[in-house]
């Protein structure tokens, strides 16, 4: 392993030579955002003196950690990228990556490796302020509800200007993002200040579309319209309704507070996750943005997985020690459906699956996530390109073992099959690594071309030749009716 040095806007920065990979990281592409800058559009680096060292990841934006994350940071001084890159080439596509979640994580926790050696690409992935730091409002705030999208747009922006420094083609980028992450690329597809940082869109599992019945996310928690976006307004008075929590009579005091302590208030980055629309990012919901054909027309690739929502069944309830009993399952479907909740039950029987909780993610796969994928696809299909997918390895490992839930291809599970660690890889079976292998072809493919088909590689048609969908799994990459598999014609009227 060796060294190497690359002169970006700022200065020099030392990475390290892995084989035929190049890795830099920790290259902060925005000031610090503390102080005055907290809560504010992200300001310009200031250049350094000498060489950076570039060899280790910056530190993640703070958070708190959660059920399913250790990690937690109060560090504001977390802007940073990093930057996977081939040895030698230029003009090489790149890939930015939007970590999901929206109130934890950070863009190293994602080995680009594979995506770089078998695509010949550059891949950065990228930190941003989430929660209460990202999503933030106040009356009279510039910027409410938007500073976690500003910092990727801003994030954008430096690729266009430093790409070149690693080989990539700052005219041929794709932003790409899971869950959250997949919801704030929905973002910038609609969003006009984000227009011309990108030439393609991925998205796993975005939530652009989603709304949740009453019980269907927590337990005991109501009806929620949308899970990705709420109006400004709303932002702001919840945020002025916090300040009075904490005792800050001003933007001034909010500032100067520690950031541990705005990290445990007991509500604040679950409230702040969501994204504000009805300022200059957002000027109305994307739902509406998408509806009227008011969004960048580049190719997009997207999708969900076959089991989307086992994974939150089983962290939120099994794991959380409240377990879906038969008993409780007509009493889940009428909170959720009401009067609807007999014909619910009547189409997803006990019968039909090994458990109640099986059933339970079974419904809410196809009520929440399948419907709202597919409504997706067609809304963006009206008007430019669009490769569906479905992600359908049953077997896909997993960090949860529930014995009465099997997590199936649960929510971003397909991810790791595009950034599989040495760990990961270790746990896959021969087709799986294969699939693996097809997936990061054909989503390179998508990158280079705004096209995944090449050859040697499955038929992938465009989602607008009768609503097909490519689905994924070991040994089986092909068509399938997604309509049929999620019965979405029963859900059309509900």
């Amino acid at each position: 392993m060796g060294a190497e040095v690359v002169r970006v806007e700022s200065g020099d920065v030392r990475g390290v030579v892995r084989g035929d990979l190049r890795v830099f990281q920790g290259i902060p592409y925005a000031a610090p955002p503390r102080g005055e800058l907290r809560w504010a559009a992200p300001a310009g680096v200031e250049p350094w003196r000498g060489t950076r060292d570039a060899t280790r990841p910056g530190s993640p934006c703070p958070q708190v950690g959660s059920s399913y994350s250790d990690t937690r940071s109060t560090d504001e001084e977390c802007l940073f990228l990093n930057v996977t890159a081939p040895r030698s080439g230029t003009g090489k596509p790149v890939l930015v990556w939007i970590h999901g979640d929206g109130a934890i994580g950070a863009g190293h926790h994602f080995d680009a490796a594979r995506l770089v050696e078998r695509g010949d690409v550059v891949v950065v992935t990228v930190n941003y302020r989430m929660g209460v730091f990202g999503g933030f409002g106040l009356p009279g705030l510039e910027g409410s509800g938007a500073f976690g999208l500003m910092d990727q747009r801003a994030a954008l922006e430096w690729v266009r200007r430093n790409a070149a420094a690693f080989g990539g083609d700052p005219g041929n980028v794709t932003l790409f993002g899971v869950s959250f992450g997949a919801t704030a690329v929905a973002a910038h597809l609609v969003s006009e200040q984000s227009r011309g940082l990108f030439h393609r869109a991925v998205m796993h599992s975005a939530f652009t579309l989603v709304d949740v019945p009453a019980g269907a996310w927590f337990p005991d928690l109501g009806a929620l319209p949308s899970l990705a976006w709420r109006p400004v307004e709303e932002l702001e008075a919840l945020g002025a309704a916090v300040a009075r929590e904490l005792g800050a009579e001003d933007l001034d005091a909010l500032r100067r507070l520690p950031a541990e302590e705005l990290l445990d208030h007991p509500r604040v980055m679950n409230v702040f996750q969501a994204f504000g629309h009805g300022g200059a990012v957002l000027p109305r919901p994307p739902g509406d943005a998408l509806a009227a054909g008011d969004f960048a027309r580049v190719p997009v690739l997207a999708g969900a997985t076959r089991d989307e929502h086992r994974g939150f069944v089983a962290l939120f309830r099994e794991l959380a020690g409240r377990p879906v009993t038969a008993e409780q399952y007509p009493e889940l479907l009428a909170t959720a459906f009401g009067a609807d909740a007999p014909a619910v039950e009547a189409e997803y029987p006990l019968s039909e699956h090994p458990s109640a909780s099986v059933a339970w993610a079974t419904v809410l796969t196809d009520r929440v996530w399948a419907r709202a994928t597919i409504r997706q696809h067609r809304l963006l299909a009206a008007h430019t390109p669009v490769y569906a997918f479905e992600f359908a390895d049953r077997d896909a490992p997993s960090d949860f073992s529930v014995p009465s839930l099997p997590m199936g291809a649960s929510h971003s599970s397909d991810v790791d099959y595009l950034f599989p660690t040495a760990e990961f890889d270790a746990r896959l079976t021969a087709g799986q690594r294969e699939l693996s292998d097809v997936m990061v072809d054909q989503w390179t493919r998508f990158a280079r071309t705004g096209d995944p088909n090449g050859e040697g590689l499955p038929e992938w048609r465009p989602f607008g030749d009768g609503e097909f969908v490519n689905s994924f799994a070991p040994g089986a990459v092909r068509g399938v009716d997604y309509s049929a598999e999620h019965r979405l014609a029963f859900w059309a009227s509900r």
